[in-house]
């Protein structure tokens, strides 16, 4: 069995290099991730197309994810080697973007000391730090830590989001929006969601003609909002490191699994985010918690996980890749594929007001039980904007999926989908002519062998509006 899971790698000054971008392809990367919160626009579309070169040498579709700032408030920069934050240290929290230390903290928020009042928790990076305000000054917070580590770069600074006077998209994430989508982009992950309206005004068309827009599950507000939200975006982000911040610590894990549920039931990817292996960031090999909780997202069912700073950062980024490659794979040959499919299937009930839709979903869920039945190896699943395919990969079938699109923005964006191999089509055409060109592209690729039977599941033609047919062929 092939690993099913993607992963998600962030691109960063450990990895920008060709060489290690091309060891990261190798390993298992199956989608770049590109932060914008750390580099400017024009330093990010370099490592953009040097990340397109690199996967077409590779001959692998690579999938390019820029990840929007937002309204997500930062601290000064700490430097490369970091600052180490000790319990009972006391410090000033001041507004600014120079330099942060030990003793002076700077936040970039111009609000900070409007919206922050004694006795407050201020959170920085992804919980790491945990500070709480004692007192405050004309132009300054003091603050007492009560639980420190080490913070490196320009960490998030947690603001409760029932308190931020910042729109999201932001104008600055607006700009970048056009500059990447222009360059021909992926996915585009906006941070800071707080309901479907913040999808909505990042303005793009819908994909495949625009990016894949992710949703970042990183407030309350979103997790009361997710039914609406999920159903305007095209992917769901469940960023554990800010959702940690808003919501108490025990319901975190609930909460995971939750939103995974209802992505996976509405046909979303769904990517699990946040401190995955950063212990390797450091260190050639991840602790034993950190192993469990991989395992356990492809458990609850993610389509992806993400690495950050592992990559980003840290000291091997290819061998990070490689190590949650072999953890996801071998979770992935522990999951209960049928027990997965039999729950999505009680979720997710078709509906005639919803056609054509409906008809896709109805034909996934035929397909999913014809391959187990007939204990098929492989489906090919041809589509045109990729629905199909992720309607199907919904349902975890055992068998491989191979995804035929003629479209080849599809083909990228595919990489984020479960188990799906993203495949281009020469041409079109009708029922006969689709099916016989996937047969015979994934004879040549050697993902089928001859004689082999096969589940072909396609529309009519390449113009139909619903997957309708399902065919049960043998391999020429």
């Amino acid at each position: 069995m092939n690993r099913r899971t993607k992963i998600v790698a962030t691109i960063g000054p450990a990895s920008e290099d060709e060489a290690t971008l091309r060891k990261m392809v190798r390993a298992g990367m199956d989608v770049a991730r590109l932060g914008l919160a750390h580099n400017s626009i024009d330093e990010a579309l370099v490592r953009f197309h040097r990340i397109r070169s690199v996967a077409a040498a590779e001959g692998r579709p690579v999938g390019i994810l820029i990840d929007l700032p937002g309204p997500k408030v930062r601290a000064a920069n700490f430097g490369e080697t970091g600052v180490d934050l000790s319990t009972g240290d006391r410090l000033e929290l001041r507004v600014g973007t120079d330099r942060s230390t030990r003793d002076v903290i700077e936040v970039d928020y111009e609000h900070l000391l409007r919206d922050m009042h004694i006795g407050d928790r201020l959170t920085i990076g992804d919980g790491g730090a945990v500070l709480e305000v004692t007192d405050r000054g004309d132009d300054n917070l003091i603050a007492e830590v009560s639980s420190g580590c080490r913070l490196r770069g320009r960490p998030g600074v947690h603001v409760p989001s029932d308190r931020l006077q910042i729109p999201t998209p932001t104008d600055q994430d607006l700009v970048a929006v056009d500059a990447f989508v222009e360059a021909g982009v992926d996915m585009i992950a906006v941070s800071f969601v707080r309901s479907a309206h913040d999808i909505r005004r990042v303005g793009t068309e819908p994909h495949p003609r625009g990016p894949l827009i992710v949703a970042k599950i990183e407030t309350r507000a979103a997790v009361d909002n997710l039914p609406g939200i999920i159903e305007a975006s095209g992917a769901v982000m469940v960023a554990r490191g800010d959702l940690g911040n808003e919501c108490s610590l025990e319901d975190l894990p609930h909460l995971q699994k939750d939103i995974i549920r209802q992505c996976i039931a509405g046909g979303r990817p769904v990517i699990t985010a946040t401190q995955m292996l950063e212990s390797m960031v450091d260190s050639p090999a991840p602790t034993r918690a950190e192993a469990s909780d991989v395992a356990n997202a492809v458990f609850d069912g993610s389509s992806a996980l993400m690495l950050s700073g592992e990559t980003a950062v840290g000291v091997d980024p290819a061998n990070v890749v490689r190590t949650m490659s072999s953890i996801a794979h071998r979770a992935d040959e522990e999951m209960d594929y049928g027990a997965w499919a039999r729950k999505v299937a009680e979720l997710r009930m078709t509906s005639v007001e919803k056609e054509p839709a409906s008809v896709t979903d109805a034909m996934t869920l035929a397909t999913w039980r014809a391959a187990g039945e007939l204990g098929l190896k492989n489906i090919i699943c041809i589509s045109g904007s990729g629905f199909t395919v992720r309607s199907l990969a919904r349902f975890r079938p055992e068998a491989n999926i191979l995804g035929f699109s003629v479209n080849e923005a599809t083909v990228q964006q595919l990489t984020l989908s479960w188990g799906t191999t993203p495949l281009l089509m020469e041409s079109g055409g009708t029922n006969e002519e689709m099916v016989a060109g996937a047969l015979n592209a994934a004879f040549r690729a050697g993902l089928v062998e001859s004689d082999e039977l096969v589940g072909i599941l396609a529309g009519s033609n390449s113009r139909a509006l619903a997957t309708n047919v399902l065919r049960i062929e043998r391999v020429p």
